[in-house]
């Protein structure tokens, strides 16, 4: 499926628009140049050259245009062309020329669609397969591939065919197809799709299908089909140019007509050449352009830059989009008597030497706390299984684990805890005993409500998720941020249907950021990748792509987009409107052509100028934040990494004391007390006066904080509470059945507060900070 090459047409047009670019320029400085020096005839005759030189091209688009059914603004600039000759207006005509020229090169760069390459795609597919035939293996094409041959995918290798698990355990990284970072482990006699990696050991399968009837090869398909759908834009110019048009043809027309003077059409149509339409429009476009490319945004074509101004609905995948993208630790539990962080600092150490994607996930946390990891020796890795190897003088595994009928209620609380929360958990064993337990989730983007809401007020109206993931962590997510719409378990083909079904009803924007998102990139109107992580194939099929790993650059993108496109409608409207009244006047035989012409000109640089604005970025919603404001932003953030898993120790004690065990519980409420009085409390007690304070320029009031000090002071009433508590039982020497229905209030209050104030300021201050991806202060949830 070779990739399409442009039109003989396109090639031409390509070619053409810039040298005529160069050359109707050149002719109108080389005359200034001679008028100036005292030449007219030399400088009449560059003029001419020039005129002559956008009239030939001209006629070409027009007629072109016309052969696909559009009538333009170039029909009425090459009649004035035409018209400033037969009146010897040749300034005019070279000034109209250049116009045309650089209105054509500016629109041509502003609208021309990029071309749906899905060269990546095809790149990535396999050419060739191991096929087992008796006790040998041989190489065969992948398209010599049938139902029921059975093929042997060594590690590394991408799935050729669609098929099921014969032998071995299949560890599938399948991003490609779902999205989803985490590896997925397939037993024998269970399903897999064509396109997904083999992340594990060489493990054998049957094909049930061909390669060309398998996943993989529908997903290069789709993206191509729904590519060569995407209707054309139709840009600004020829919008306005339905009305305009026909008016400016007939009130020269009727000028001609009612004076019997050629020269008053003439001075019409020169009056009327659409110069506010070919410049002002494209020049606001374009500089809207230029503008996103400083916020890492790549906009392709100015009519992606048109349609975002006007879009009403997003589509979104989740993993990488809303979501981090990237495996990280949602929390640490550990056996009675163990200490959570040392139990993290040793499962890093063990996995440092393992390419698992959950591996570098816990090595990852493991540096964000700056913990001091140590190299691990005898490390035996089993695919599927996890590592083990020697730390420390201890012996640690890490990984999957079956538990056994009488596990400890501890552990039993954390396999109910990730099927709720959908999570992944690495078990982790100390010399043979199960010592803790780390939960492994996708979390949220911390800009993600932030972005959102952002994009509500830039006029979004509807927010629907598609995604490959499973329906609870998608709806639980669509919950939190308020989505209008959740898909879940969507595969590509579903999600072009998707994005087909929304686009029928508005202007549709769709983010994503893998392989299986590039066919409804292709199918929205504008498609959005993500693309600093993303993958080749969804930015190659994008219309917009995001060139650092932000989403908030998307309502950037918006913003600019609507500015844009306003500054674009304003400059033609009010150009236009300028034209009307001067054409009224030519007619009536107040203006002769060579009075248009200048009287054009005046209001061509003013509209120019006008749309000049759009190189000039909207300080409404920029949010400058001092230095020294954003270092504190940092060191707070910081901080809450460090505090975050120590918030299940309030949880851990709560259930201790509900189920009746207080000596135990007596102890954990102690550590709990001296972490809120040692650590908590301070930190909060430094953000009510430090941080908020110096937020309150950069969000424009101390009231933008007013709630999250009302927080603040909740936390540290019941703070004061549970330190009363625990004077109490030091001075009875025991816990006092009386304190038990408060005591469980005050705990469980300050857990869920706690977590949830976490992420509100994690959301509403931190992400002013400018991120540091090396230093992993990703938002995590």
């Amino acid at each position: 499926m070779p990739t399409p090459e442009p039109s003989r047409w396109e090639r031409w047009r390509r070619a053409v628009e810039p040298a005529l670019l160069g050359l109707t320029l050149t002719a109108l400085v080389v005359g200034g140049l001679a008028w100036l020096s005292g030449a007219p005839g030399v400088a009449d005759r560059c003029w001419i050259a020039g005129t002559v030189l956008a009239i030939v091209p001209s006629v070409w688009w027009v007629v072109a245009a016309m052969r696909r059914g559009r009538i333009g603004v170039d029909l009425i600039a090459v009649l004035s062309l035409l018209g400033t000759l037969l009146v010897d207006e040749y300034l005019a005509g070279a000034l109209i020329a250049v116009m045309l020229a650089t209105g054509q090169t500016l629109d041509a760069a502003a609208t021309r669609r990029a071309a749906k390459d899905l060269r990546t795609l095809l790149d990535r597919a396999p050419r060739s397969s191991r096929r087992r035939v008796g006790d040998g293996i041989e190489v065969v094409a992948i398209d010599e591939i049938c139902a029921g041959d059975v093929l042997v995918v060594g590690s590394g290798e991408t799935v050729p065919a669609d098929g099921w698990v014969t032998s071995g355990l299949a560890v599938l990284d399948e991003a490609a197809l779902t999205g989803e970072p985490m590896h997925v482990q397939h037993g024998i006699g269970e399903a897999v799709r064509s396109g997904v990696v083999n992340a594990g050991a060489v493990f054998e399968m049957e094909a049930h299908a061909s390669a060309e009837d398998s996943t993989y090869a529908g997903v290069v398909r789709l993206a191509r089909e729904a590519a060569a759908e995407s209707a054309p834009v139709v840009r600004l110019a020829d919008r306005i140019a339905a009305w305009f048009l026909p008016l400016a043809l007939l009130l020269a027309a009727a000028a001609w007509a009612l004076s019997g003077s050629a020269t008053r059409a003439v001075a019409v149509l020169v009056v009327a050449t659409p110069c506010p339409l070919l410049l002002a429009a494209p020049v606001a476009i374009v500089f809207g352009l230029s503008r996103a490319s400083r916020v890492g945004v790549v906009i392709r074509s100015g009519g992606a830059l048109e349609n975002l101004g006007h879009a009403t609905t997003l589509v979104m995948d989740k993993t990488g989009t809303l979501t981090s993208g990237r495996p990280s630790s949602t929390d640490i539990v550990v056996a009675p008597g163990h200490d959570s962080v040392e139990v993290l600092r040793l499962a890093a150490s063990a996995d440092q030497v393992s390419p698992h994607v959950l591996a570098a996930a816990l090595v990852q946390e493991a540096k964000v706390r700056r913990l001091a990891l140590s190299y691990p020796t005898d490390v035996v890795e089993e695919a599927g299984a996890g590592v083990t190897a020697t730390v420390d003088g201890h012996r640690v595994t890490v990984g999957a684990l079956t538990l056994p009928p009488q596990a400890p209620q501890w552990a039993r609380t954390v396999l109910t805890r990730s099927a709720l929360d959908g999570a992944v958990v690495a078990w982790v064993t100390v010399d043979g005993q199960l010592t803790g337990a780390i939960l492994l989730g996708d979390p949220l983007r911390r800009d993600a409500p932030r972005t959102l809401r952002r994009l509500r007020s830039a006029g979004l109206t509807r927010l629907v998720m598609l995604t490959g993931d499973r329906r609870e962590p998608a709806e639980e997510i669509g919950t939190v941020l308020g989505l209008d719409r959740v898909y879940a378990e969507q595969t590509p083909s579903d999600k072009v249907a998707g994005v087909r079904r929304e686009r029928q009803s508005a202007v549709t924007v769709m983010v994503g950021d893998g392989v299986n998102d590039a066919p409804a990139l292709a199918a929205a109107t504008v498609g959005v990748a993500m693309g600093a992580r993303g993958s080749t194939a969804s930015s190659e099929a994008a219309d917009i792509v995001l060139t650092t790993d932000r989403l908030d650059r998307l309502a950037d993108a918006m913003e600019i987009a609507r500015r844009s496109r306003h500054i674009a409608v304003e400059s033609a409207a009010v150009g236009m409107g300028l034209s009307l009244v001067a054409m009224g006047s030519a007619a009536l035989g107040w203006l002769t052509p060579a009075l248009g012409a200048l009287l054009q000109e005046a209001i061509d640089v003013a509209v120019i100028l006008n749309a000049l604005r759009a190189l000039r970025g909207d300080r409404v919603h920029n949010t400058v934040v001092p230095a020294r404001t954003e270092d504190m932003l940092h060191r707070f953030s910081a901080e809450h990494e460090v505090m975050r898993d120590k918030l299940t120790m309030f949880r851990d004690t709560a259930q201790l004391v509900a189920t009746g065990d207080h000596r135990r519980a007596e102890v954990s409420l102690r550590r709990v007390d001296d972490f809120l009085t040692g650590t908590l409390l301070p930190h909060e007690h430094a953000e009510e006066n430090e941080l908020y304070p110096a937020l309150a320029g950069p969000l424009g009031s101390g009231e933008a904080t007013a709630t999250m000090s009302r927080m603040h002071a909740e936390i540290d009433r019941l703070g004061r509470r549970l330190h009363i508590h625990r004077h109490q039982i030091d001075t009875r020497g025991e816990l006092d059945p009386d304190q038990l229905e408060d005591l469980l209030a005050c705990l469980y209050g300050l857990y869920a507060l706690l977590r949830l104030h976490f992420v509100q300021e994690e959301e509403n201050y931190f992400t002013l900070a400018r991120s540091d991806d090396h230093t992993g202060n990703m938002p995590r949830t």
